[in-house]
């Protein structure tokens, strides 16, 4: 993170905070057809964890219009970028995601993801450019969330280093808000963590009619192991996750399979819970090996964190979202109060560990209240509303991010609650 400097001191104090938000705005209208367009065409063009191409190279397109430096194919990820405006002084970052899921396209709207990120990152560069002060911004390309773990490996390849705050909002169905009051959003929540891996059975083939005694059967272990793991979801706390499916089961009805592979995804409200949850589910595919005769390995996938919400970000996200006519749900300024769980995964989670971050969750209206992962989230996601409300949210964000750049006690708060919270998972 980066140092709080004394002649960096407070510089909001001697600004209009309304003058503020209507720079941020009216920078961000300026980009109205830009915003709209980058949208659409994430949008029309949907591309899986790692292949988002097309998505990578409009973006980049557009942020070099705007004169801001750009680096595609950044951190050695062919579909990540980075662009930086500013110098010296503390560092926001704004995730920008943008795969799509197969089948279905942007039903979790990643496209109002990207678009809203590289809103708020044009709000702070209008501010930065006007005042010409300390401080930097940062749109960050973070291909792959769905499953890919896209920020895992720009973890691992320092492109959080060095971050004071990293902010991204998500959009959501209302109905799996925890709550029917009248909010827009949800400002301090977390989600729940995720174990992702493969089992691979193997067996031996033999002639399923003429010498069936002298097979294997991996499709009997695949089988044998799922059914054990739907029993065992009866013995696992209410807010713990077993998911999976067989992606290969055999060829021919006549051939006993040599070989069967299966996907799961485990999750628990922390991912030391989760891990200890993922044994359980692992015993359930060596026992069907034993009972079958098969040999089984594991491949592991990655693990997904859950998300730490950052108390003084949420909090001053909260009070300008209300500003901007947006009430949210957040309790973070309440003392010994605690996030409101979520049942979602993210590899903001991951982030969220390593440098102060947030991961609000925003209203958006979907047919007959359709969720996340849907076909009908997926019409939903190009609404004009889903955009005036991601638009919405970027305000807001880039105002936090301004904060944090310019206000060093509120920095401070940052930097203390991010710590607090490490120690407290340490010694958890």
């Amino acid at each position: 993170m980066g140092d709080i400097t004394p002649q960096e001191n407070n510089q909001n104090d001697t600004m209009n905070t309304s003058e503020i938000q209507q720079l941020i705005n009216k920078s961000i209208e300026n980009l109205d057809a830009e915003l709209r367009d980058i949208n659409h065409k994430i949008h029309s063009h949907p591309e899986l964890g790692y292949s988002e191409h097309l998505a990578h190279d409009n973006i980049v397109a557009l942020l070099q219009s705007q004169s801001i430096p750009v680096t595609p194919h950044a951190y050695n990820l062919p579909t990540s970028f980075e662009a930086t405006y500013g110098r010296g002084g503390r560092l926001a970052v704004f995730n920008v995601e943008y795969d799509a899921l197969p089948g279905i396209g942007h039903a979790c709207g990643h496209n109002l993801i990207a678009t809203g990120s590289l809103a708020a990152f044009f709000g702070v560069v209008a501010l930065l450019k006007k005042h010409q002060l300390p401080g930097r911004v940062r749109a960050l390309g973070t291909p792959a969330e769905e499953g890919g773990g896209g920020k895992i490996k720009l973890i691992d390849a320092g492109a959080y280093a060095g971050v004071d705050a990293c902010l991204m909002t998500h959009p959501m169905s209302g109905h799996m808000f925890p709550t029917k009051a009248a909010v827009a959003g949800l400002a301090y929540g977390t989600s729940v963590a995720s174990a992702k891996f493969r089992a691979i059975f193997t067996g031996r083939t033999a002639h399923a009619a003429a010498s069936p005694q002298d097979g294997v059967n991996a499709l009997d272990a695949a089988v044998l192991a799922y059914s054990g793991i739907s029993m065992l979801r009866q013995q696992i706390l209410p807010a713990q996750r077993i998911h999976g499916i067989i992606l290969e089961d055999g060829e021919k009805a006549n051939v006993i399979p040599a070989r069967s592979l299966m996907d799961y995804n485990v999750r628990g409200a922390t991912l030391r819970e989760t891990k200890v949850l993922q044994e359980r589910v692992v015993n359930c595919f060596k026992g069907a090996a034993v009972a079958t005769g098969c040999e089984v390995e594991f491949e592991e996938t990655n693990n997904y964190a859950e998300v730490v919400p950052n108390r003084a970000l949420c909090t001053a996200y909260s009070k300008f979202m209300l500003e901007l006519g947006a009430p949210q749900l957040c309790e973070a300024d309440k003392e010994g109060s605690e996030p409101h769980p979520g049942s979602y995964s993210t590899d903001q989670g991951n982030v969220s560990q390593v440098c102060p971050g947030f991961h609000p969750v925003y209203n958006i209206p979907t047919d007959d209240g359709a969720s996340n992962h849907t076909k009908e989230f997926t019409k939903a996601a190009i609404s004009d509303e889903a955009y005036r409300l991601t638009i919405q949210t970027a305000q807001g964000m880039a105002a936090t991010a301004w904060k944090l750049l310019t206000d060093d006690n509120f920095a401070g708060d940052v930097k203390a609650d991010f710590e607090r919270d490490q120690k407290r998972r340490e010694g958890s």
